[in-house]
Order: C-alpha cells, then structure tokens, then sequence
C-alpha cells in the first residue's frame, strides 16, 4: 500500500469493524458519553453475519438470524432491546416481549421419511431406547440449570463472563462432545443426530470437534429453572440485521463504510492508522486517541502492527469455521408433503442445517418468498476453505436443489435466483480446551492504547457475546479517558 495522502485526520476513538461487536462498542461509547469516535468498515455494508438483503418481497439474512429472549439479569441487553421497542419490563421484572417480534407459530419442522413433520423430535422417529436417552440428557441438563457455585454463579449463563470457573465446570471444556458422550454411555443415534445439529447449528462443529463446555452450554444457558423450556426467540425478516440497523442508527454518520484499515501502530500518546478509501483509492492517515479493534484474531493479526511483526503465540489457537449460505428467491411455495411450512424447516440427516423462510413472520404464507440455506463445511478449515473457494456458483445451487428436491420435488421451476454467499472465516470454534484455555483472555489484553472487542474472545459466535465483547472495550476506553482528564 502506498504512503498515505492529504492532512492527518484525528478522532478520539476509531473503532475498527462494524460487525455486531464493533457497533454495540460504539452504542456504549455513547452512553458512556463519548461521542468522538468514528467506525471504519471495509464492506459496503455494515453487520458482518448479521448483515441482511432486501428485495421487492421481503428483507432476508445472509447468516444470524435470531436472537434468544435475554433474562431480566443481563441489563445491558435488555437496555438495548427496550430501547428497539422490542420488549417491556413487567413490574415483577419481568420481559415481555411484544408479540410480532416473537417467532410465530409453527416454529420449526423436520423432513423423515418422505414427509414433513412438527418439531425436530417427531414421534415417528424415535424408538423408545431412544426416548430414555432422551429423558436422561434432559435430567443432565435439569442438573447443570439448577448447579451454583460458593459465589452463586450459574454454570451456564449468558453472558459467558457470568459463567463459573469451578474445576468441575471447565474440566468439561478438556474434552469433546462426543467423548462426553461415550463417558456417559450414551449410544441413540437420534439423540447423537440431535445434539450434533445443535453443534453444527451455533458452532459449525460436529460433535468430536465441540468442547463438551460448549455442548451443555447450549441447552443449559437459556433456561431459568429446571424443567421450564429455552428462552423464547426474537425473530425478524432480516434476521439480526434489525439489530444491526438500530446499532448504525445510534452511530449515524460517524459509521465510514469502504475503509481498509491496513496498520494500526500504537504510539506512547496515540495510535496510527492508515486507512484506505476504497472508493478513492486513497490512503490517509488518522491518529486516534484509542482503538477498538473489533476484527477477528486471524485479521487482527495482520492489522496490529506488534502482533504482525511478532506474531503471538496464542493467536494460532483461534479456529473459524467455513459456511456457504444462500438465499433462494422463489416466484411460489413448492409442494410440501405432510406439515406446513415453518420458520425453520430441517431436513434429517442432511449435511445442511435447512433453510428458514423469510416471509414466515410477515404472515405471509403463498406467493414469493426468501428461503436462507445454511451448509456448514465440516472438514478441517484449511481444507474446507479450499473446496469452498474452487467451488463455483453453478455448481453451488446444483447441490442447494438437490438437497432441497428431496423434500421439494417441483422446487427447480419455483426459483427466479438463488444467492450464493461463501464465509470463508465465518465464526470462532469453541473446541476443546479452547473456552477456558489462556488464548481467549491474552488476547483481550489491550496493547497500548488499544483495546479489543469481537464475540472471538468468548469463543463463541454469539450476538450476546459480540455485544457483551463490545460494550466490554468500550467501558475500558471510556474509562482511561475518564482517568486522562482528573
């Protein structure tokens, strides 16, 4: 990259990266009372994989799609979500979500022998060795909702800086999934297919590559009591790009779109960084009082002067799994054997993860419509990056049909387009040893003046995390500028 051109721009925080982190930094920043800051984004747009599509029909999502109901105790999240219109505060605290932004009814279907079905646990699949499996995963899970530590902390919570450290707790991130479950007998294949599409569904992992932490994690973190079902879900057209656009709002012009953050190089009373104009092609110089980078690890350590002339070690334990989305415009619904189209709509023992249907909360249930394919690639990330960059368009959406036709057979003369997004880094990997290892926490430590902010340091791929990652860089920044002006 060439030197760079015209005046020396000064802010008082740059935040590098308009994901989901990166903007709940800068929504804080604000609350915090620190309004001279501005949000360098490469893309054209802002979101990272919550970003969303539109057309005449409808909004869709490119990858996140939902957010589960918060509990009352994670306040600043709450914060946000009232601040939406989203939700109410009872007077017993509490949420009440208002009822549009909660998933409508049917929520989710399975395709089993030749025909669709209610759930993804339908009878008709399970055998009663498999139901006893069940039951006792259940009483597992009943267990690990109910545990507390000495101080009172949950095993499982969100955000996962809430979770206990107690050995008996991270031991379980020592191993996988799948060796828990052979520690613990369990042997139904429907129960194996079912928690490793959880894996596969919020960490693009399959059983023998998820921390055991991280499997229990997702089916106890959500739950209130023992028994009671999951956190409900909030669920829009666009997927979490509603909560990207509220984000930008709050930002409003300081958000600069097409800006390549190539060096960012702390100095004893500052920090440099030069910023290509992707439009212009124009390199500048801006001195920042702080940074938040709010990029993942394997960019940030291209970007970070000191962590690219000396490369950390512990960088080289951060993993990123590889997706291909896509989103098909359909002119009509296809036929649909047996129960009705869903929000999302799983076919078993596929190697995709479905699609969910982008009109299904607008109620409108014929004519065109969106649906959003998720394949997760589950070889090894090198290997899976490969195979996704030699693979084609056309040679994309002949396997998108052909995995779809199986339970829609007309579905071919429905398409008008079909969309083809590949992530190559799409999200961190919580493998094992790695959610409570010391990568993730030297990481976040701050060099110099900058600070770090990405859902990559809780090692999980979540907007809780993301937006808890972000507000945490923000209140350090704020902070030091607090303490600077005594």
């Amino acid at each position: 990259m060439g030197n760079a051109q015209g005046p020396v721009h000064r802010v008082k925080v740059a935040v590098v990266g308009a994901g989901p982190s990166g903007l709940s930094a800068a929504w804080e920043l604000e609350r915090q009372g620190v309004d001279e800051f501005e949000v360098l984004e490469l893309e054209a747009q802002p979101g990272g994989t919550s970003c969303f599509g539109s057309d005449a029909v409808v909004p869709y999502p490119w990858a996140a799609h939902y957010l589960p109901l918060p509990s009352p105790q994670n306040r600043d999240l709450v914060a946000l979500l009232a601040e939406m219109g989203v939700i109410d505060e009872a007077t017993d605290g509490e949420l009440v979500p208002r009822p549009k932004m909660l998933v409508r009814e049917p929520e989710e279907r399975i395709f089993y022998d030749d025909e669709w079905h209610e759930g993804l646990l339908p009878d008709k699949l399970a055998t009663a060795a498999d139901r006893r499996e069940f039951e006792r995963f259940q009483r597992e899970i009943d267990h690990w909702v109910q545990w507390r530590d000495s101080a009172g902390l949950r095993a499982f919570d969100l955000p996962r800086r809430r979770c206990s450290s107690a050995r008996e707790v991270t031991a379980l991130d020592r191993i996988s999934a799948a060796q828990w479950l052979e520690q613990q007998g369990y042997a139904s294949p429907l129960l194996r297919w079912y928690l490793g599409y959880a894996c596969q569904d919020d960490y693009g992992c399959a059983l023998d590559t998820t921390s055991a932490w991280a499997l229990l994690f997702y089916f106890a973190s959500r739950v209130r009591q023992p028994g009671e079902d999951s956190a409900p879900f909030l669920v829009w057209p666009e997927g979490n790009g509603r909560l990207v656009s509220h984000l930008v709002r709050t930002v409003d012009r300081r958000l600069k779109l097409g800006r390549l953050v190539a060096n960012v190089e702390p100095r004893d009373k500052s920090v440099e960084l030069a910023v290509l104009d992707v439009e212009s092609n124009v390199v500048g110089r801006l001195v920042a009082d702080y940074v938040i980078l709010a990029l993942p690890k394997f960019v940030a350590g291209h970007v970070l002067a000191p962590w690219r002339e000396h490369p950390p070690a512990f960088l080289r334990a951060f993993s990123y799994g590889v997706w291909m989305t896509a989103n098909l415009h359909l002119s009509r619904r296809p036929r649909s054997a047996g129960f009705p189209f869903a929000w999302d709509n799983v076919i078993y023992d596929s190697p995709s993860l479905g699609y969910v249907v982008a009109t299904h909360q607008t109620l409108r249930d014929q004519g065109p419509t969106v649906w959003t394919y998720y394949m997760p690639r589950m070889a090894e990330p090198k290997i899976a990056r490969t195979q996704l960059e030699a693979q084609d368009h056309a040679s994309f959406c002949d396997a998108i049909v052909a995995d779809l036709a199986r339970a829609h057979e007309d579905l071919a003369p429905c398409i008008d387009r079909v969309d083809v997004w590949r992530w190559g880094h799409a999200m961190i990997r919580p493998t094992p040893g790695f959610l409570w290892g010391s990568a993730r926490r030297a990481a976040a430590q701050p060099v110099g003046r900058v600070h770090f902010a990405h859902s990559d340091l809780s090692g999980m791929a979540l907007f809780e995390e993301a937006f808890d990652q972000g507000l945490r860089a923000a209140r350090e920044v704020a902070g030091r500028i607090r303490r600077a002006r005594r």
